[in-house]
């Protein structure tokens, strides 16, 4: 079979002998008697033999599976029962080339990281601000069926239904490079449950996503530039909501980027955690400056702006959710909602992955 052909080249695609130099490396580091003097270098350390020693072992799973499929498929030329197995183990071991092949796609510098998402309402008045709430539940569902952590930083409630804004973080392997597929404007067509006349209604919101900047990175960020200013925190439940002014908003007044954060218990942490955001939106906007000079910048910004959607959402007068930017079409548009993406962005990551300057954009097409 030609897929077994195709699946004999794996080892060398996931290049366990190049790895292994590396790994037997990590290992010489991890074994010093000095290595837990820097936790946060020591837990980065573990956290790449991690993935050296995935890799090394997935390539060895595949050498292994494709031998057991050729005997296999001896077998069922001849017997029934065998041609049925041999189908069943195919269909699964595609499954996982394919979720494999999209961590490949990931190489770079902050693919690996944590994920800081925002989503914004945008044009649509409250029928927006719906659609901003619609779009937060998407990505969380997303994430529980990945398995991520996540961590509601901020939620602002819009005036009569949804929200306006809401940022979290996003916990687990490849987090950033998964989300930032979803960077940009998104999209809904459907009849407005706000309208009494039933009216069809086109909303926006945008996704923004950003990596969550290891500590070690030099963001420098002076103290002067900075307006704090603290709240009541707005969210329901525990003892300490609407009791103190520990919620925080942090202004940084050159670039004019804000950051809030009311879910810590004290002042101190959502200060703490806010700077963290902070320091992330500083950092993807100096990528976006070097984007500039390697005259990328302008194909980005069209990338999330209004007007340039990268995904619609139609649910009136048919059915169906198309990316601009790969032309994927997709009917179950429940399933998507509830976070069903990984079809998106892997087509995303794969069309991406063929272009020249590895910058994709999106289109007006509806």
């Amino acid at each position: 079979m030609r897929y077994l052909n195709g699946l004999s080249t794996c080892g060398g695609f996931f290049d366990p002998e190049g790895k292994r130099p590396q790994l037997e490396a990590l290992e010489q580091r991890i074994a010093a008697p000095d290595f837990w003097h820097n936790q946060e270098q020591a837990q980065k350390l573990l956290k790449e033999r991690r993935r050296l020693a995935e890799a090394i072992e997935t390539a060895a799973f595949y050498d292994r599976e494709i031998a057991d499929l050729e005997v296999l498929l001896e077998f069922a030329e001849t017997d029934p029962a065998s041609l049925a197995e041999l189908e069943q183990r195919l269909y699964a071991l595609r499954q996982k080339v394919e979720a494999d092949e999209i961590q490949m796609l990931l190489s770079g510098p902050n693919d690996a990281n944590n994920a800081i998402v925002r989503i914004q309402s945008g044009a649509g008045g409250t029928d927006a601000q719906d659609w901003a709430e619609m779009l937060l539940r998407m990505y969380l569902r997303w994430c529980e069926r990945r398995g991520f952590k996540t961590s509601l930083l901020d939620v602002q409630p819009g005036k009569e239904a949804g929200i306006a804004s809401a940022e979290f973080i996003v916990e687990g392997d490849y987090a950033y490079g998964l989300l930032s597929c979803e960077s940009g404007v998104h999209r809904l067509v459907r009849i407005s449950p706000f309208s009494s006349a039933g009216t069809r209604e086109t909303s926006f919101a945008s996704v923004f996503v950003t990596p969550e900047v290891e500590d070690d990175i030099e963001i420098e960020i002076n103290e002067k530039d900075l307006r704090i200013d603290t709240y009541r925190s707005s969210g329901a439940g525990g003892q300490h909501v609407n009791v103190t002014d520990s919620a925080v908003r942090i202004t940084h007044l050159p670039t004019g980027i804000v950051v809030s954060c009311q879910n810590q218990r004290s002042q101190h942490q959502n200060r703490e955690v806010a700077m963290k955001v902070l320091k992330s939106r500083l950092y993807e906007l100096e990528l976006e400056r070097r984007r500039a000079e390697a005259a990328k910048l302008e194909a980005t910004k069209r990338d999330i702006s209004f007007g340039s959607q990268i995904r619609n959402y139609v649910l009136h007068p048919y059915r169906l959710v198309k990316d601009t930017r790969t032309k994927l079409e997709r009917s179950d548009v429940d399933n998507v909602l509830d976070g069903d993406l990984d079809a998106f962005i892997r087509e995303y990551l794969v069309a991406r992955s063929r272009q020249p300057d590895g910058v994709l954009v999106a289109s007006n097409d509806e």
